[in-house]
């Protein structure tokens, strides 16, 4: 059986030949384990200092010239006495050192378990333990924003207020159950409404923004349809800036969904250039207007592209996206017209463009911005990310919509007083204060070693 007590090692940075490598040892013994193979004691040196010397194996042959960072019990990342030694980045070398430290005692970290001594030795509560792993993978900069707040306590210290007030009108009712036989009401009732309303309206928001954090982590996806020729492979190569699609004058040139990645003023855009959508016999172009549809219905943003020079095509294509829009209320339906180059009039139907020429690509970058965004603001607003918030904060949701009915059905305290408790659970579970070991096992299984 692993112990919490046990000193632990891992390689902190990523696998492979690099120009440096740091490899990190936390627990009660770091310290001693880590002067037993180093050329110069580091028991009694200052918290937050480096020494240069030699690390040697078992047998006393040298491994590398390296430099030991030391952080003192209740000073380092995990909250234990810590070292992180920085050596070459060789493989060899790594294992080497991480050999020797366990011969004299460590053992090898579980995936995620300095970050999860760190939440348990109270340097990070939950929700800023998990931002570590989204920072960690953020690969946008919106993204990095979220995980960034969340890891500086900015979710943490909206649940700590709503449980605070909760957690003071919850010892009320409870105590007013103490004085059941007395008829004693030591909680307004008209505040308490007032209250849940107030504390349900913020975890209604925060809930709400889960569409959106979720979608900047782990990218936007957004499906370029319409008829065949009408230009959506040459619109992905414009957005990209490179010829990722093969262009043609022949209709149905793409007959597979080619997917790609962009990057738009911080947020991370999943294209999908999907085959032209028209009626075929051809088995296999067939099978890529499937996959098509079924793009559509994964997407976050359709962009609907017609050919302005095709009066048929864009009349179709108009009502095309405004059935999209009553079908999909939940996604963004954008109307392009594209080939605007090859027009002598000027249209004011969607966003007007020229895919070829590249007019208007701007404008339609702004409209997908805007419709990720929308009026949330990322540097102020707490945004959810996670999944495990969500599920907690829509279960924290319904029971405060229980505690507010029963306030104005003349429900009984005790009644009431059990659903806030469930409420007070539920919002608990997100930031640690309430946990179970299978639920930190879930969570930390998830982080890569040495983390």
């Amino acid at each position: 059986m692993n112990s919490a007590t046990d000193t632990i090692c891992a390689r902190a940075t990523a696998g492979g030949i690099g120009a440096i490598a740091v490899l990190r040892v936390s627990g009660p013994e770091a310290l001693s384990l880590v002067s037993n193979c180093f050329s110069k004691p580091l028991t009694n040196v200052d918290s937050h200092t480096v020494h240069f010397g030699l690390l040697k194996a078992v047998d006393g042959s040298n491994i590398d010239e390296v430099l030991v960072t030391v952080f003192h019990h209740g000073k380092s990342f995990t909250g234990e006495e810590s070292a992180e030694i920085s050596c070459h980045g060789s493989p060899y070398v790594q294992q080497q050192i991480l050999d020797t430290l366990q011969s004299l005692g460590c053992r090898m970290a579980n995936p995620g378990e300095f970050t999860q001594r760190a939440f348990l030795n109270g340097k990070l509560d939950l929700s800023q333990a998990e931002a570590v792993a989204d920072l960690i993978a953020a690969q946008s900069k919106k993204a990095h924003r979220i995980a960034l707040n969340q890891l500086k306590g900015n979710l943490s210290s909206d649940l700590k207020i709503l449980r605070e007030e909760l957690i003071a009108f919850a010892s009320l009712i409870e105590l007013e159950l103490d004085f059941s036989e007395e008829d004693v009401e030591f909680a307004d009732r008209t505040q308490l409404k007032e209250l849940v309303s107030k504390v349900l309206i913020t975890v209604k928001r925060l809930s709400g923004s889960f569409a959106l954090g979720n979608a900047l982590k782990n990218g936007v996806p957004v499906a370029i349809v319409g008829a065949p020729n009408t230009g959506k492979s040459t619109l992905l190569n414009q957005l990209l800036g490179e010829d990722r699609a093969i262009v043609s004058d022949e209709a149905g040139t793409t007959r597979d969904v080619i997917e790609e990645t962009l990057n738009i003023e911080g947020i991370l855009f999943r294209l999908i250039d999907t085959a032209g959508i028209r009626e075929t016999i051809q088995s296999i172009e067939a099978m890529g207007i499937e996959r098509s549809q079924q793009k559509i219905k994964e997407a976050s943003i359709v962009l609907c592209l017609a050919d302005a020079t095709d009066k048929n095509n864009l009349s179709h294509t108009q009502s095309w996206s405004n059935e999209l829009t009553d079908t999909y209320p939940d996604k963004k339906i954008i109307l392009l017209t594209n080939k605007s180059d090859l027009l002598q009039e000027d249209l004011n139907v969607g966003v007007v463009l020229s895919a070829k020429e590249g007019l208007g690509i701007d404008v339609l970058k702004a409209e997908m911005v805007k419709a990720v965004l929308g009026e949330m603001d990322l540097e102020n607003d707490t945004i959810i990310a996670n999944a495990r918030h969500h599920e907690a904060l829509i279960k924290t949701a319904e029971a405060l919509e229980k505690a507010n009915s029963g306030l104005n059905d003349g429900t009984t305290g005790d009644f009431i007083a059990m659903d806030i408790r469930q409420a007070m659970f539920d919002l608990g579970s997100i930031t640690g204060d309430i946990s179970t070991d299978d639920l930190l096992g879930s969570i930390f299984s998830k982080f890569c070693i040495g983390k």
